[in-house]
């Protein structure tokens, strides 16, 4: 039935592009907008062309329009170039998305990000349908796509207990999954690395992973361990894989590294690992962001999770019992050696100790660096900046041609400004890892691909007009760890939604953003797409 209706669909959808498109040249055709004279990247891993393209209300309706042609408004793109949106698999933007301050979503856009997923890492919007309609209701800045999260039906089930559900609770949880899947989920999320996703055996996520399946979902994973705190970050990939061998569905990797000098060197374990599974034909990606520096909170990368366990208060009644003292220095300091030592960890959130690193704290407290780190906490655990990863690593994952570009955006660390101009000057520019077309792919067609975004990702008639027309001489990252949060710069004109959100390099206030729910089951087959994507990028690759 399902191979039915992509059938109908596909035939629906070429009658209508067909019935849309102006004939080629046509100086008579009438579009809203008309981009001309452009250096045109469309998404796929052909070569640039040069070509002028008609946008008709939201969507592309020509790819060859005659630059002579009527429009509401011209755009000329002479000297530079035009991409589809990009669309960043891993954010932390919700909460800016349901802010009237932030609902912009301006430090996306500025990047020429034009969708963001959200929900990640586990974290899935608690009364997910009444956060969907407070963002249609005052409108958004960007497109916003959706995870359910795994942590978030734990804790709603269980709270932050660390035990295994009953069967009553399981199966709570996985209606929890199955409705947020009605409403438009891209598929399952987790944090195990984090509690209370950590709490959680891989059995326990398989039956959710099934769920999302049953309804053309993904399983989307920030891994149990991206170093050596528990099963280490090679075993935290055989169980991603095992999952999604297990439960039948698509599988990615979240903010894929080898975090800490214990796994250092490791990444071709990791790319020997998912090859193996691609090749046994398991459908499996990863997203990688171009910084040193991972992001979280400083517990979380210090405190061990069994002393975090059921509340706040419980936490700071287990670190203050002389009984488990001992037991619980001995893990911290193999944690804060794992991060890369005292001076590695850079408080990036809101905290009066905003800018130091936690070397500088402790000194300045005369306390050693993890009960100085444990009074931080006491003060309201804000995030860090934890340098601890390999530039060879970096390098070695970001060629992969399954792997992706994303931000992980969250606050204080710059990722959420600049990831992808960072991702463009270091890997395409500074060190030649691979072609701009390959840049774009990762961070357009591969992701709508994989994701089953099937009208977004590339420029071609019939899909969304969410485009990004880049001065290349200009695409660069502003923001750093002094000031996270300088917008980016080289973003002359975005497009959301066939509507100007920047014109001039200036944000025009235009809220054009809008829900994206999953459309796996309503796409076209693109397995011969994708196939034949993968096929060039692991040539180009080989080359």
């Amino acid at each position: 039935m399902i191979a039915f209706l992509k059938t109908v669909l596909t035939g629906i959808t070429l009658v209508a592009v067909s019935a849309c498109s102006p004939p080629p040249g046509d100086a008579q055709e009438r579009y809203s907008v008309l981009i001309i004279n452009g250096t045109v990247y469309d998404g796929s891993l052909e070569p640039a062309h040069n070509t002028n393209i008609g946008i008709s209300g939201d969507r592309i309706v020509s790819m060859d329009a005659s630059p002579d042609a009527t429009a509401d408004l011209v755009i000329d793109a002479a000297g530079r170039t035009v991409v589809p949106g990009f669309i960043d698999p891993h954010t932390h933007a919700e909460n800016d998305l349901l802010d009237d301050a932030s609902k912009a979503n301006i430090n996306y856009l500025t990047q020429g990000v034009t969708t963001v997923y959200v929900g990640n890492d586990g974290r899935g919007l608690p009364d997910l349908e009444d956060k969907l309609a407070i963002m249609k209701r005052q409108g958004i800045g960007s497109n916003v796509a959706f995870f359910t999260g795994h942590g978030t039906a734990r804790e709603e089930t269980l709270g932050l207990e660390d035990r295994a559900p009953t069967d009553e609770e399981l199966e709570q949880m996985r209606e929890f999954v199955a409705n947020d899947m009605r409403a438009g989920a891209l598929g399952l999320s987790t944090g195990l690395f984090y509690r209370p996703g950590s709490y959680a055996e891989t059995d326990e996520v398989i039956e959710l992973a099934k769920i999302a399946a049953e309804f053309g979902g993904v399983y989307d994973s920030h891994m149990r361990d991206e170093s050596s705190y528990n099963i280490g970050l090679l075993g935290a990939v055989k169980e991603v894989i095992e999952i999604g061998e297990k439960a039948d569905i698509p599988v990615h990797i979240a903010h894929l590294k080898a975090l800490g000098r214990d796994v250092w060197g490791q990444s071709g374990d990791i790319i020997a690992l998912i090859d193996a599974a691609r090749e046994r034909g398991v459908e499996i990606t990863a997203d990688q962001y171009p910084w040193r520096a991972s992001g979280t909170s400083l517990s979380s990368s210090l405190i061990p999770r069994w002393v975090m366990a059921d509340s706040e208060q419980a936490m700071f009644e287990r670190l203050a019992n002389p009984d488990l003292e001992d037991r619980i220095r001995e893990e911290m300091e193999a944690n804060l050696w794992r991060r890369g030592g005292d001076e590695s960890l850079l408080i990036t959130g809101e905290s009066a100790w905003r800018g130091m690193t936690l070397g500088e704290i402790a000194e300045r407290m005369n306390l050693d660096p993890i009960d100085a780190a444990v009074e931080v906490v006491r003060g309201g655990d804000p995030t860090i900046a934890s340098f601890n990863m390999n530039p060879d690593d970096i390098d070695a994952l970001a060629i992969q041609p399954w792997v992706m570009t994303g931000s992980d955006g969250s606050g204080g660390h710059p990722r959420k400004y600049a990831s992808y101009p960072k991702a463009y000057q270091d890997m395409v520019v500074t060190k030649s890892l691979f072609s701009m077309q390959h840049f774009v792919h990762r961070s357009t067609g591969l992701v709508a691909d994989f994701f089953y975004l099937c009208d977004r990702g590339y420029l071609r008639p019939g899909l969304k007009a969410d485009i990004a027309i880049i001065d290349l001489d200009n695409f660069r990252p502003v923001a750093d760890f002094e000031h996270p949060t300088e917008l980016s710069t080289g973003i002359s004109d975005l497009l959301v939604n066939g509507k100007l959100a920047i014109r001039d390099s200036q944000y025009t206030g235009v809220l054009s953003g809008t829900v994206v729910n999953r459309q796996r089951l309503e796409c076209p087959d693109q397995a011969a797409t994708n196939s034949a994507a993968q096929a060039s990028l692991i040539a180009y690759k080989q080359s």
